[in-house]
């Protein structure tokens, strides 16, 4: 985190604005503190990525939620390509004033970004797919970009992107959880089943029928009043995750889980909702 600090605190100068990531599914749980008081006033738009595997009314109820805040804020995906084509514009309303000055110089320059988000936002991808090539490194997981780099793009904007962090200490256990969920922290420090429980149940309560479709759980089966560790046994055992004896494979069952979680494969969820005024 100080290296990134120092590598912002560097490099905002250079700027004329910030566009944050963050994911749809938990847009607040991925807001990293330490960006707001870097950031200063700085100009900042905020880009709910992702927004393809997140609910759409909950996602709507967010954009509100900035608005009545005086933020700007996109929903985009960089897979679908959803949004892309409103940051520009909202980049130069954003501007408008600076960008004013400029034609009254006749200056003739390029928007200057950086761009900043937690690991496995989708800084890299949205980097690649505005640019129209690869030149950003992605892999779907956390910690790929260590570095900065200035990326040119086709609609006016020179994007410098700097290396994903997390903050050092979760004040709230359940940041810690959503974060863990949507694989901003990496699997290999977590207890993947213990993860994969705490998801079954979340998914019971915001998304039951998606849930009980994809894993064919039914009122026989009692579902909704087992603990989490049963209930994440049972999905197990409908899928046929079963070794020697009979034994559910904890380690399979997890991994399925969570990925089809967050492939958006058991359905659009968001993890969470903003706070009601």
């Amino acid at each position: 985190m100080a290296k990134t600090r120092r590598l912002m605190q560097e490099n905002l100068k250079l700027v004329d604005l910030v566009i944050e990531l963050r994911d749809a599914r938990i847009p607040y749980s991925s807001k990293n503190p330490e960006i707001e008081k870097l950031v200063g006033d700085k100009p900042r738009l905020i880009l709910l990525n992702k927004a393809s595997l997140a609910d759409p009314a909950v996602s709507r109820a967010w954009l509100h939620a900035f608005e009545a805040k005086g933020e700007h804020c996109l929903l985009v995906d960089c897979v679908t390509g959803q949004g892309l084509r409103d940051i520009y514009p909202t980049v130069c309303e954003l501007l408008a004033d600076k960008l004013a000055r400029w034609a009254d110089k006749g200056m003739n320059k390029k928007i200057r970004a950086m761009i900043v988000g937690i690991p496995n936002v989708g800084k890299s991808s949205f980097i690649n797919r505005i640019a129209g090539s690869k030149k950003a490194k992605v892999e779907n997981r956390p910690g790929v970009t260590l570095n900065k780099q200035w990326v040119s793009s086709d609609i006016g904007l020179e994007l410098l992107d700097m290396p994903g962090v997390l903050w050092p200490k979760f004040e709230e256990k359940r940041v810690g959880e959503n974060l863990a969920l949507t694989g901003a922290i990496k699997d290999k420090i977590m207890d993947t089943e213990e993860l994969a429980m705490i998801l079954c149940d979340r998914l019971r309560k915001i998304a039951p029928v998606a849930f009980a479709a994809r894993y064919k759980l039914t009122e026989a089966d009692g579902y909704d009043a087992l603990d989490a560790y049963d209930l994440f046994e049972l999905i197990g055992r409908k899928r046929g995750f079963l070794m020697a004896g009979g034994t559910v494979n904890h380690e399979r069952t997890a991994d399925t889980l969570l990925g089809e979680f967050r492939s958006g494969t058991i359905g659009q969820i968001s993890l969470e909702e903003p706070k009601k005024a």
